[in-house]
């Protein structure tokens, strides 16, 4: 189950005036499941997104990158899951065309005013003709107050659904902030790591939102990992309806940063949800390493704890065997690093100092620590003032049985 997470209540997540969702069972890949999502954004609205290094990324993605660049004001979202569409070469670029298409004209809007994504199973060919078939019920239903569904109609292997809102003054005017997110497995930040949509009413320019979110992003979502993969479909989009009435922030505006970090505040959690939802999970860890030269190399010591099966699975098994970790942050690759000046801590317990075992660590503090649900590491390497906090979770036996019958 989820580690301390539950669904939000429909209620809970906020209406952002100008945005409305509507789903669909459209049987994608299996039956009596909400698997198509329309988002439709007024005329105005602004949008800007990131997406996954992974070479081999998926047709929608392309297409997003593409459409994207054209700035010919977006005007829908198209998510599906149940299918990724992803290693399907020209034909898969095509079939999302198509879904663009059919969307574009039942909407009476371009077909590159469409951003297409998709999630699901990998070399598969998008089954068009299904998302397009369920296209009019998703229209028909477009409202609002539609998140809650939202968030379930993009889920693949989640337990939970994953949302939350948040609502600041800017300006003298109410501004809503809305985000959803889907991701379990399949996670590791290289931008980006799963599929998520946070969108506000505020009124912001281009360039100030494409600021926002490459620093809500790095805050958050590229701050995360749960089994190192980086799949091929992941994106993340911030959509902004310039109806809030506040005066159009920009960078240099006094009033940006408390909307860029209510936007990045949404992010960390719908990211940190991801987590807590991870395949299996039972144990949610913060990493953290104090004390850098630099924080790339923060980084490397962070993931090279949060990635190692054998830690993941120590914290699994309450097993405080901690020399783990301290293998992981000698191989993750700082050169020059003196292992007789790091600290390391689990929780407040002091566990390693001096090359070695600390004189006061006891065991049995080690084990009290791993019994909790919410565990924290951390690193101290006195080299410098850099630092860098993460999040990861356990490998259970949960993690190989979702995973062996993914397809099924």
């Amino acid at each position: 189950m989820p580690v301390k997470l539950t669904a939000p209540a429909a209620n809970a997540l906020l209406p952002v005036p100008g945005v409305q969702l509507g789903f669909a069972q459209a049987h994608v890949r299996k039956p009596n499941r909400k698997d198509v999502l329309v988002i439709t954004l007024p005329v105005g609205a602004r949008v800007a997104g990131v997406f996954t290094q992974n070479r081999f990324c998926a047709a929608p993605v392309v297409l997003c990158k593409t459409f994207l660049a054209e700035n010919a004001g977006i005007r829908a979202l198209l998510v599906n899951t149940g299918c990724a569409n992803a290693g399907t070469g020209e034909l898969g670029l095509n079939l999302a065309q198509q879904t663009c298409d059919a969307l574009a004209s039942l909407l009476n809007i371009r077909a590159n005013q469409v951003l297409p994504f998709s999630t699901g199973v990998i070399l598969e060919p998008l089954p068009a003709d299904k998302v397009i078939a369920g296209l009019p019920a998703a229209i028909a239903n477009l409202q609002e107050d539609n998140w809650l569904n939202a968030a379930e109609a993009i889920m693949t292997t989640d337990i939970v659904a994953k949302g939350t809102s948040r609502q600041i003054l800017l300006d003298g005017k109410t501004v809503t902030i809305t985000g959803i997110s889907k991701g379990s497995g399949m996670i590791h930040p290289n931008m980006a790591t799963m599929l998520g949509y946070i969108a506000t009413d505020a009124a912001v320019s281009q360039s100030a939102l494409e600021n926002i979110i490459h620093f809500a992003v790095n805050k958050s979502f590229n701050c995360i990992t749960v089994d190192g993969d980086t799949s091929t479909n992941d994106s993340l989009i911030v959509m902004a309806t310039n109806l809030a009435g506040n005066a159009e922030l920009c960078e240099g505006c006094p009033e940006f940063a408390l909307l860029r970090e209510a936007i990045t505040d949404v992010a960390i959690e719908l990211a940190q949800a991801i987590v807590r939802d991870g395949e299996g999970a039972t144990k949610f860890m913060t990493v953290t390493v104090e004390g850098g030269k630099s924080e790339q190399e923060c980084r490397k010591v962070a993931y090279a704890i949060a990635h190692s099966p054998l830690i993941k699975t120590a914290f699994f098994a309450s097993d405080p065997n901690l020399g783990r970790i301290l293998a992981a942050i000698g191989y993750a690759g700082i050169d020059d690093l003196d292992v007789n000046t790091l600290q390391l801590y689990l929780g407040d317990i002091l566990v390693a100092e001096n090359g070695g075992r600390a004189a006061s660590y006891l065991e049995e503090q080690g084990a009290a620590v791993m019994q909790e649900s919410d565990i924290l590491v951390r690193v101290v390497l006195n080299r410098g003032s850099e630092n860098i906090t993460i999040w990861t979770c356990d490998f259970s036996y949960d993690y190989v049985k979702i995973n062996a019958d993914y397809r099924s």
